[in-house]
């Protein structure tokens, strides 16, 4: 095992009402863990590369980040300070947010982040399997699973809550 992001896209209603009351969210995941085929265009998972995405996204370690692109994952707004998703608790953004978001995320290419990939920048970084280029495949996949969350998120209107578990 290990920490994975995971990205939920709700319907701003849904996201108001989590926001008065956050149990809602655990709710809402029960639902969808319960169903037998889980619907991925609710819920996605970035598997472990969250934090060498970020990286290659903005070119900042996670501790030291500042980049606007940051908030695809972290956005410090929190669900419920005191709820624990599995480490610690969820991140949301706005339908609005999640449109500018996209629009800056369609704005990167590949070759931008193949350009940012660099092994020896990232040692320490989570999951720490970078030492050489075969990291790249791995983080470019999971780049292409993020702008597909974000680009359906912002064509149906909806939130995003983000949550590491």
């Amino acid at each position: 095992m290990g920490i994975i992001a995971n990205l939920l896209r709700v319907s701003g209603e849904e996201l108001e009402e989590i926001l008065k009351d956050s149990s809602k969210i655990n709710q809402k995941l029960e639902d969808i863990y319960e169903q037998e085929e889980i619907d991925r265009n609710v819920i996605r998972d970035l598997d472990k590369s969250w934090e060498g995405l970020l990286f290659v996204l903005t070119g900042q370690a996670l501790n030291d980040s500042d980049h606007p692109l940051s908030a695809v994952l972290f956005s410090g707004q929190i669900v419920d300070e005191d709820q624990d998703l599995g480490y610690g608790p969820g991140h949301y953004l706005t339908p609005e947010q999640v449109r500018e978001l996209n629009e800056m995320l369609a704005a990167v290419t590949a070759d931008d982040l193949k350009k940012r990939y660099d092994p020896k920048a990232m040692a320490g970084i989570y999951p720490d399997i970078w030492e050489d280029n075969s990291g790249l495949e791995y983080v470019l996949h999971y780049f292409n699973v993020l702008k597909e969350i974000y680009a359906g998120a912002a064509q149906n209107n909806e939130a995003v809550i983000t949550f590491l578990g």
